[in-house]
């Protein structure tokens, strides 16, 4: 039980856990990726009551925002990059994978950042007063995190596994069971910050994580670690833009 869980914070943060993990234990410890999601949130939270009372919420929402990446190591960001130039410039699900291999941020990775951010910070800003502020702030992290398990169990993993072994056993070995158990804590999370409203919250992401599993499917037949990751941030940022409109 408890070495999953620090499997799952091992890889979705920068917190040191003391433990060394292999592929098998992360795809292992896919079930705590929302609680993990939600951890992650409650950092920002924290954030928010300090930071609100000094700076403006622009402000505030630029530093809740980096708050997140510290902690994550921009894991996810980095994904949404590679994904963006990738899928932006490779013309066949070859090019593209080849692509998303190299580190280096093109101007389809720069743009998606820049938007990802931006918007993040402007959906942050706009709660900052808001009482209810903090159930968002957990909320779109434990959602963005279930639907990288989503995909994960439901799609084909798209490079084959002997060209990275590593990082394909991770996307492509995680069970039904970690789905389940993931979906059932994704749920409770949902419903114990939004009541409700935790049934829109849900359908959005998960019309959002099959929109983005059609598309990456279409173009490169799978999902990758980048894919993956980019489905986290844009996941996170359809359930922030839609708590603005609470």
């Amino acid at each position: 039980m408890i070495r999953p869980f620090l499997a799952a914070v091992s890889f979705l943060t920068r917190i040191p856990v003391g433990i060394t993990f292999d592929a098998d234990d992360v795809a292992g410890s896919a079930r705590w990726f929302p609680i993990v999601g939600a951890l992650i949130g409650g950092f920002s939270v924290a954030g928010l009551l300090v930071f609100k009372r000094i700076f403006p919420p622009i402000i505030t929402g630029a530093l809740i925002v980096a708050i997140g990446a510290l902690i994550t190591g921009a894991l996810h960001l980095d994904g949404l990059a590679d994904t963006a130039d990738g899928l932006g410039a490779g013309r066949t699900p070859e090019d593209a994978l080849r692509i998303m291999r190299d580190h280096a941020v093109g101007s389809y990775g720069a743009v998606a950042l820049i938007l990802a951010v931006v918007l993040k910070v402007a959906a942050i800003a706009a709660m900052v007063g808001r009482p209810d502020a903090w159930r968002y702030l957990i909320l779109a992290p434990a959602l963005g995190r279930w639907s990288s398990v989503l995909l994960s169990t439901t799609l084909p993993y798209a490079r084959r596994l002997e060209e990275t072994p590593s990082k394909g056993a991770v996307a492509g070995m995680m069970r039904e069971r970690e789905l389940v158990i993931s979906t059932v804590l994704a749920i409770l999370i949902a419903a114990g910050t939004t009541g409700w409203r935790a049934i829109t919250f849900c359908s959005l992401v998960v019309a959002t994580t099959a929109l983005w599993g059609w598309f990456c499917a279409r173009r490169i037949h799978g999902v990758t670690g980048d894919t993956l990751g980019a489905a986290v941030e844009i996941s996170e940022i359809a359930a922030l833009l839609l708590a603005v409109t609470q």
